[in-house]
This record gives C-alpha cells, structure tokens and sequence, in this order.
C-alpha cells in the first residue's frame, strides 16, 4: 500500500520544475529591474530602451509561468507535461547557447537535463500488466 502513495519521478520533476518556474515568472514580472543584470549587452543594446527591456521581462516571466502553470496542471495529461518539458528544456539549451555556461548559468545545465528527462518520461507508455517488464 505504501508504494502506491510514493510521487512517481514525473511528478518530482514536475512540481520541482514547475514551482521554480512560477518562482522565476513572478519575481522576474514584478521585479524586472533586478532580472536586467542577466540580459546580456548585445540583447539589453538591440531591445534599445529601458522601456523595451522591462517589455521583455516581463515577457519572459509571462511565459515562464505559463510553463510552469502547464507542469502543475495534473488535468491536461501527458501532452501539457510535454509541452512544458519541451518548452524548459529549449529556453535551457537557448541560454546556455546564447550566453555561455558561467558562474550562474551553469546550473541550467541541470535544469535543461530535468526537462529533457520528464520530456522523456511523458513520452513513454504507462505501464500496464501486458509491457511490464519484471
């Protein structure tokens, strides 16, 4: 009986990726301008004003907690997880290309790992007494 109460690794990485999204998308919306230390020159200088930069901020917390809303949404089944999952995991890989690993970015490495392994693990078929395997 207690087997069944155990969180499967979906739902960890659910919850665990979907709370640190909603963390990141309201502190990022309501507190942009702590946020624009990460946005690199070459992006901070083509959004050209303080104005646009904030704009996007608030964007990207916007779809951050759009994403974390679908890894936290039990109800959509396993295509919101997957969307979710695909979603994380390109703006993971999307940072890590556009501003290199460095003292803070490096952990997105982790991040975009978890993301492709719930992307993963939402891919595969829920086990049944027919594909079990013992």
């Amino acid at each position: 009986m207690l087997k069944s109460l155990r969180p499967s690794p979906e739902w960890i990485l659910r919850v665990s990726l979907g709370v640190m999204y909603l963390y990141s998308g309201f502190d990022i919306m309501a507190r942009p301008d702590i946020w624009e230390g990460f946005i690199p020159d070459w992006l901070y200088n083509g959004l050209g004003s303080d104005a646009t930069v904030s704009l996007f901020l608030k964007a990207q917390g916007a779809i951050e907690l759009g994403i974390a809303l679908l890894f936290l949404a039990w109800f959509l089944g396993k295509w919101g997880v997957r969307l979710a999952a695909m979603l994380a995991a390109v703006e993971m890989a999307l940072i890590l290309v556009l501003l290199g690993v460095d003292s803070v970015t490096f952990r997105d490495i982790g991040l975009l790992g978890a993301a492709l392994a719930l992307f993963q693990l939402s891919t595969e078929p829920k086990p049944t007494p027919e594909n079990a395997t013992s």
